[in-house]
């Protein structure tokens, strides 16, 4: 499959701190790619660097091969790339509906004429399960349903590329389930996803491929197999004496 985006050499440091150092990897179009890794392993700062939400101190990030390191996250946004949050940024006073209708209006990539979006918006509804709460003020949502309008928002804008920062997060087996089986629809019909996850369950049984983070650094990238096996993950995850005593099962057996 064609890389729709390709990170080399990416760093961020917070002065002498080095949050992400050297990191590369690339997504092929039309997968879910899981970022994974401890706390503190500079997930959430790749996602920001390439969202537009954080300047790159060293790096590449080209998305369809154009270069888009730096650029402010509205300009991100406009070439194909959004992103959802671990804790959703919803606007609470106004309703469902108007949320998600914000990404339409001023989501700014969509070309939509004015007669078309509403019949978008319904169907982004009808997609996240919102549809019968959508007169609801955002504000009285549950965490599962606050999570699905999040998604809903990002999808408004029309992406591309869909970053997706835990959001599974706080979510029931139930819940996480439902939202996995969105993300695995959203790639059938044509969109690449990049998902951050702590369930190591939930990333082994949904992504096609899996880069693993350490300390800033990556550690490993392949197929959920190949991470389950690799040396240095279990190493990672469970530390030498657990690991030891694991290998050959996988680490998230």
């Amino acid at each position: 499959m064609t890389p729709i985006l390709e990170v080399t050499g990416l760093a961020r440091y917070f002065g002498g701190l080095a949050a992400v150092l050297n990191v590369d990897f690339l997504v092929r179009e039309g997968e879910i790619f899981g970022i994974i890794g401890p706390n503190g392993a500079g997930k959430t700062t790749v996602f920001n660097m390439i969202a537009g939400a954080l300047l790159p101190s060293t790096g590449s990030i080209r998305f369809r091969g154009q270069e888009i390191a730096g650029w402010p996250s509205h300009r991100v946004v406009w070439v194909g790339i959004c992103r959802t949050h671990q804790i959703p940024r919803v606007f609470k006073a106004m309703s469902i509906r108007e949320n998600v209708e914000v990404g339409f209006y001023f989501g700014g990539r969509r070309s939509d004429p004015p007669s078309r979006i509403p019949r978008g918006v319904e169907e982004t509804l009808a997609f996240t399960n919102l549809t019968a709460s959508a007169s609801l003020p955002a504000g009285t949502l549950s965490i599962g349903n606050l999570k699905r309008l999040e998604l809903a928002r990002a999808l408004a804008t029309g992406p591309e590329l869909l970053l997706c920062d835990e959001i599974c997060g706080g979510l029931n087996p139930s819940e996480t389930q439902a939202i996995l089986a969105l993300l695995k629809r959203l790639r059938d019909s044509g969109i690449t996803v990049i998902y951050i996850e702590h369930d190591m369950r939930a990333v082994m049984s949904t992504c096609d491929r899996i880069l693993v983070l350490n300390y800033g650094q990556k550690l490993a990238d392949g197929t959920p197999e190949e991470i389950q096996q690799h040396e240095a993950v279990i190493e990672a995850y469970l530390g030498g004496r657990a690991a030891a005593g694991r290998r050959g099962r996988g680490p998230y057996a």
